[in-house]
């Protein structure tokens, strides 16, 4: 979680894309400056907003049939459209289809976009086009703002779609100025969907160290996590209750999880993502304690990482308060997909 955020440590990110490594541009929120190019979370204006909202699966039009999207065997295609274009309502059209199962509302997938100003032409960003570089998506407007999630929610695995996203549901009155979008202006978002991630870490299990606090899981993969009768360490301490075998993360990646907090003082969650939706972030966006914890990991792993305050939130504790400055937090983590721009 950001060193000055709230307790809730993934929403920020993911707003425009994820701005790290391509999803957090996506997100929509007032955050830190991102480290890395452009994606739709947290350089989005505070015009616009993420939302909880149902969403739904957009209809195609005029605008959004007006995309030509050619096929390029080396990497991003080639988009054209007319300019200016301006939609009041998201568009999308399917250029290919594919025939694997549907994107749901909550879901995480895999994918390659290439996004573009609709007034200019502009290309903002584009990335997940090679097979080592796909993109971690979350289906929620709760984390991207709307019309991105909109933009893949129920297309299928293989289907390649463009769409056509209003300022409203995008970048807002206020526009971007980290990426050049202005306001009011709508988005060209095209996209390669071509997977699904799992919903909890799939490693083989491994016994914790000795002090480590005991993590029981639900057959959802939720844990349940029981704090010794001890005092905590005061140091940072790291280790996997389940080892994967996928891609090892990288600082400045992007991944998404699943996750849940506890304080060691009180052995009382104080926030997770369970019964709610995977998070997508980047390892540099949260506070150091829990970006260490997943750099160096591989994805499928469950990490359970033990945070003394100086590794969280500091000597102040959270904005809110929830967090003290004398806290130790405890984290399961379960890394369920890392992508990199």
């Amino acid at each position: 979680m950001p060193e000055d955020a709230p307790v809730h440590l993934p929403r920020r990110i993911l707003p425009a894309l994820v701005a790290m490594s391509g999803i957090a541009l996506l997100a929509g929120c007032s955050t830190a400056a991102p480290k890395a190019s452009p994606s739709p979370s947290s350089s989005a204006s505070a015009s616009t907003a993420t939302s909880t909202a149902p969403l739904a699966c957009p209809a195609s039009g005029s605008a959004s049939d007006a995309v030509k999207v050619t096929a390029s065997k080396s990497g991003a295609p080639k988009v054209t459209f007319p300019t200016p274009t301006t939609v009041s309502s998201t568009q999308r059209s399917t250029i290919e289809s594919g025939s694997g199962a549907e994107a749901k509302q909550g879901d995480s997938v895999t994918l390659a976009y290439s996004m573009y100003d609709a007034k200019s032409g502009k290309e903002i960003d584009s990335r997940g086009w090679s097979s080592s570089s796909r993109q971690v998506f979350p289906v929620d407007g709760a984390q991207v703002l709307p019309g991105f999630a909109e933009a893949v929610v129920c297309a299928k695995e293989g289907d390649l779609v463009a769409t056509v996203i209003p300022a409203s549901k995008a970048f807002g009155t206020a526009g971007s100025e980290q990426i050049g979008v202005a306001g009011g202006d709508s988005i060209v978002f095209v996209a390669k969907i071509y997977g699904h991630s799992p919903t909890k870490a799939t490693g083989a299990a491994k016994a914790l160290p000795s002090g480590f606090p005991k993590v029981t899981l639900a057959a959802n993969g939720a844990p349940t996590v029981k704090i010794p009768a001890t005092d905590p360490p005061k140091e940072l301490k790291i280790a996997a209750s389940k080892v994967g075998t996928g891609q090892t993360v990288k600082s400045g990646d992007s991944v998404t999880v699943q996750y849940q907090g506890v304080l060691w003082r009180t052995g009382e969650i104080f926030d997770q993502s369970w019964g709610k939706s995977p998070t997508t972030f980047a390892t540099t966006q949260v506070v150091k304690g829990f970006g260490d914890a997943l750099v160096g990991q591989k994805v499928g792993s469950q990490v359970v990482a033990i945070i003394p305050p100086k590794d969280g939130y500091g000597t102040t504790g959270s904005q809110d308060g929830t967090i003290k400055g004398t806290d130790t937090m405890v984290f399961v983590i379960d890394i369920l997909a890392d992508s990199r721009g």
